[in-house]
């Protein structure tokens, strides 16, 4: 299996001096193109901060990260864009525009899309929503969906794009157990039939059988990695 994340030696810590609080230490994984990776631990043990590395959203200064053949260690703005237009993310509190319908709200992700034009935006944006069970929903604004259905279009927002990468944080932590697993599992089926790499940080134990790998990540310390 080809490695499209590769982390070596990474270390993080927030604040300098005597308020200097390290968060990862020395962390090493290898994640494959393809697979999907659930991230546990206890909070605080710098799942979140993990995340946000690889997706390109925080800066690190030690270690080598390498995402899609970037290196994003002490990388400029510029590389970490490129990554990031290549990873869909998919966030506990489903970040929806309010005053968008479900389809406005997928078809943004598309916008930055150079010569699709929005009728292809949005024809792409229902057909992704109906692969996610809500093709009678297109119309409907975040406010007159449930928890679940909210959750979906943050699915459908992330995979639309058709990215090599999904970084999910937390997806399921606002859903109640039966929402949650058709969340999960609606977008395991879709990665998996796209070849798409999923790296999910989750507290929640009920999911875990979507899993190909599960790494316990604790004080900044990867503690299991069944494959390593």
């Amino acid at each position: 299996m080809q490695s499209i994340i590769d982390v070596q030696n990474l270390s993080f810590s927030y604040g300098v001096g005597e308020l200097k609080r390290p968060v990862l230490k020395n962390i090493d994984l290898s994640i494959g193109e393809g697979e999907i990776v659930i991230m546990t631990g206890p909070s605080g043990s710098g799942k979140t901060t993990f995340l946000t590395i690889i997706g390109g959203l925080r800066q690190a200064n030690d270690g080598a990260v390498t995402v899609l053949g970037q290196q994003l260690v002490n990388s400029n703005e510029k590389s970490k864009v490129k990554i990031r237009r290549q990873i869909g993310y998919i966030f506990q509190q489903h970040n929806l525009l309010k005053s968008l319908s479900a389809l406005q709200n997928v078809g943004m992700s598309l916008e930055l899309q150079q010569g699709m034009s929005e009728k292809q935006r949005l024809k792409l944006s229902a057909e992704i929503l109906g692969a996610v069970g809500l093709a009678d929903r297109l119309h409907y604004k975040p406010e007159q969906l449930s928890g679940g259905q909210r959750q979906r279009v943050s699915i459908a927002r992330a995979l639309v794009g058709k990215p090599k990468i999904i970084l999910a944080d937390e997806p399921t932590a606002s859903l109640d157990k039966q929402s949650g697993l058709e969340a999960v599992n609606i977008l395991k089926r879709l990665a998996k039939e796209s070849n798409t790499t999923i790296v999910l940080v989750t507290h929640d134990y009920r999911i875990l059988d979507i899993a190909d790998r599960i790494i316990e990540l604790e004080d900044g310390i990867i503690k299991s990695n069944p494959q390593a």
